[in-house]
């Protein structure tokens, strides 16, 4: 058996859901070539430090973790312990966000991400909407070390991209007073699970917890979202939030038209499961 068929049998006998990606994305970080050219690695000339990254995988080490690297959209971003990795179902709302900045008659776009995280919101906003202004909140101080290395990594390939986004520090709930009333779109991505929640050992034993749990029933820190986006939006901007799925309609009606929110939608992520909802502010 090859060196990458042993992998995939050992991540799959220690439970990773995508034993047979892993074990190839591993094997190419390591031998810093294209996952699609791994054949022209030769058994033989593998690194032996690849089984010492297949361990920690089996450990249930985030793999982005072990590579350093996360993917978002168009962005490789630099994460690590004290920031939540960024998931493929935020990009389809950061995609969404994109889109309604892109369709505003709106000369120069301003847009607020609460709990920046690793920035991947923020950089992809601004990487592709090219006349954004993002505000990126991010009141963790580990957290926001790994914005400030991904808004420089951002900044060597394309300094006129990182140059839109600045960094809030502090708590989102009272951060930005000063564009109350002028932001077109507020987006966030925060912590919305129960605190008695089971968790795979990836996420329970790395990810940050102030970036996991949001009370009994997850919502606490979207309430605050809708709270700072009423504060913040001018009329007819609009508010994309992110929540688990089986959240959906709790949600939908944190924007209830009772507290002034206006065409309430919720969305589907790509395994068509409740992801994250929008709203008008009036």
């Amino acid at each position: 058996m090859s060196e990458i068929g042993l992998a995939v049998t050992r991540l799959a006998e220690a439970d990773v859901e995508s034993p047979r990606t892993d074990a190839e994305l591993l094997a190419a970080h390591r031998h810093q070539v294209h996952r699609t050219r791994l054949h022209l690695v030769a058994d033989a000339d593998f690194d032996p430090r690849f089984w010492d990254d297949v361990a920690r995988r089996a450990a249930r080490e985030p793999l982005q973790h072990i590579t350093g690297v996360a993917y978002f959209r168009y962005l490789d971003l630099e994460v690590g312990p004290g920031v939540f990795v960024p998931r493929p179902e935020t990009e389809v709302m950061t995609g969404w966000a994109i889109d309604r900045l892109t369709e505003m008659d709106v000369a120069e776009p301003v847009a607020a991400d609460l709990g920046t995280g690793s920035g991947a919101i923020a950089l992809a906003i601004a990487q592709e909407v090219p006349r954004a202004q993002v505000h990126a909140v991010e009141g963790d101080p580990l957290a926001r070390s790994w914005t400030e290395r991904n808004i420089s990594r951002c900044a060597a390939a394309a300094p006129h991209t990182a140059g839109r986004v600045r960094l809030h520090s502090g708590d989102f709930e009272s951060a930005l007073t000063e564009f109350n009333g002028t932001v077109d779109l507020v987006i966030a991505n925060p912590p919305y699970i129960p605190v008695s929640a089971e968790l795979p050992p990836e996420v329970a034993e790395y990810e940050p917890t102030a970036a996991l749990f949001s009370g009994e029933d997850g919502l606490d820190a979207i309430r605050v979202v809708e709270r700072v986006a009423r504060r913040l939006l001018r009329p007819g901007g609009q508010v994309a939030v992110e929540h688990g799925s089986p959240q959906g309609a709790s949600v939908y009606w944190v924007f209830a038209e009772e507290n002034g929110w206006r065409q309430t939608r919720n969305h589907t992520d790509l395994a068509g499961l409740d992801r994250f909802v929008t709203a008008t502010w009036p």
